[in-house]
């Protein structure tokens, strides 16, 4: 399995993948199938865009030539809030779970927000009830700080978020991604 930050020509196979985890999970992701299909190619490819200076980067699990697996992390651009990152877009396929690679792709953007000159916090969100999620986030050093109370609308009522946060100089840089 090779993990490695996503580049311009993955911009199609991304959009792909993304839009199956949305149509697959749509209670895990803010976004919908309905409100990203229609955005432009442009738009793809702006997350997974080359260069240091990136406002969001993407990090991929490939098998082969499939993508197995994917995670975002959006830098902040005012000056007060240069110091985080939001992590997003976390998704395995199901053919790849339970396997460490949720962990590996945590890890690897991780190391990405590492590399940012005066990145220090990452955040997240996680659906309320989305037990593996949260534990994944848990064991790689993430801490909850609150729980956003319908957060999310969806078809059949609201779903709420847990808020979560690290301080990435407080965290081992070389945790062991074996275990899944």
């Amino acid at each position: 399995m090779e993990i490695r930050r996503l580049k311009s020509q993955d911009a199609t196979p991304y959009r792909e993948f993304m839009l199956e985890g949305y149509a697959l999970h749509p209670v895990a992701f803010t976004a919908s199938v309905s409100e990203r299909e229609p955005f432009p190619m442009t738009w793809w490819e702006g997350r997974v865009k080359d260069g240091d200076a990136a406002e969001e980067i993407v990090v991929g699990a490939f098998d082969g030539e499939r993508l197995a697996g994917v995670v975002g992390l959006c830098f902040e651009q005012r000056p007060k809030t240069r110091h985080r990152a939001l992590l997003y877009g976390m998704y395995v396929h199901a053919d790849y779970a339970h396997r460490g690679l949720g962990r590996r792709l945590v890890v690897e953007i991780l190391e990405e927000a590492r590399q940012r000159d005066g990145v220090r916090i990452v955040t997240l969100t996680v659906t309320e009830g989305n037990r593996e999620a949260e534990a994944l986030y848990l064991k790689c050093g993430f801490a909850s700080f609150g729980v956003e109370p319908f957060a999310v609308a969806l078809d059949d009522g609201f779903a709420s978020k847990i808020h979560m946060w690290l301080d990435l100089e407080a965290v081992d840089e070389s945790p062991d991604t074996t275990t899944p």
